[in-house]
């Protein structure tokens, strides 16, 4: 397999590098992990810190993190599994600058390399590269239909731009070794069209609902599946995030604060 280095800027930047006054510094994982990011604009919150607890990622594998933003899942993947690598691909140059600071400042900078570029037309940087696992928080609105956010950087986080879904599914397959692992996190009313995609190309699909309080429907799901692979789709045990009285369930709280994986990961 070969060995991604680390990129510097390609000078197709989108957003500008923010200001240090616009950084906030927060932290995930009960403390665990650092995070600096952009004060306005998109901002992580418990979504990939949900997708990181869904890879099945062991020490010695490779992980590729398709719009990682500042990092916040890679990071997250990294506290919660010993002796692996993440690769993070980012379009836009603030993000992945601060992506790299986080590298950084976590202590993980020997084992997550930040790339910058298009998913729809991968950098120089990741020719022939391959990866055990590929793990995506996609823009969860479709091109079109919504009112996209005043920040250009959080519309593009948020909604669907030139490249739809099918892309990002693309992308995947192309970068996975055969029967290599895609994660996903999506809402849970494009998982039909999710599932849709990834047919026939990738098989064993797992769903693992989200749901926001007990007897809600779902509005978040993982999504995992393996590349060239002919096994049937299965509907494992999901997580109720939030109690009756609106704070984390312990469940969720394991995941979110003790850096415990999600079900079947």
């Amino acid at each position: 397999m070969k060995a991604c280095p680390m990129a510097d800027p390609s000078g197709n930047a989108v957003e500008p590098v923010p200001a240090a006054a616009t950084v906030t510094e927060d932290r995930l994982l009960g403390g665990r992990v650092l995070l600096r990011q952009p004060a306005e604009g998109y901002r992580a919150a418990i979504d990939p810190v949900l997708l990181a607890a869904a890879v099945p990622a062991g020490a010695g594998e490779t992980v590729l993190d398709l719009g990682c933003g500042v990092g916040a899942a890679s990071l997250c993947l990294l506290a919660r599994v010993g002796g692996m690598r993440v690769v993070g691909l980012e379009l836009q140059s603030g993000l992945a600058l601060l992506a790299r600071d986080n590298a950084e400042a976590n202590g993980v900078a020997d084992r997550l390399d930040i790339v910058e570029g298009d998913v729809a037309a991968p950098p120089a940087p990741l020719d022939g590269c391959r990866f055990d696992h590929v793990m995506i928080n996609p823009p969860y609105l479709p091109e079109g239909g919504f009112t996209a956010a005043p920040n250009r950087s959080k519309a593009l986080a948020n909604q669907e731009s030139g490249i739809g879904l099918a892309a990002w599914i693309d992308a995947a397959w192309r970068f996975l070794v055969p029967k290599g692992r895609l994660t996903i996190i999506h809402r849970a009313d494009r998982v039909d069209l999710l599932c849709g995609l990834l047919r026939p190309r990738f098989g064993g699909v797992e769903i693992v609902p989200l749901w926001p309080r007990a007897g809600r429907p779902a509005r978040r799901a993982i999504v995992r599946a393996r590349r060239d692979v002919r096994t049937a789709a299965s509907l494992l045990p999901g997580i109720v995030l939030h109690g009756p009285d609106g704070r984390f369930t312990a469940e969720a709280e394991a995941v979110l604060r003790d850096a415990a994986a999600l079900p079947g990961s």
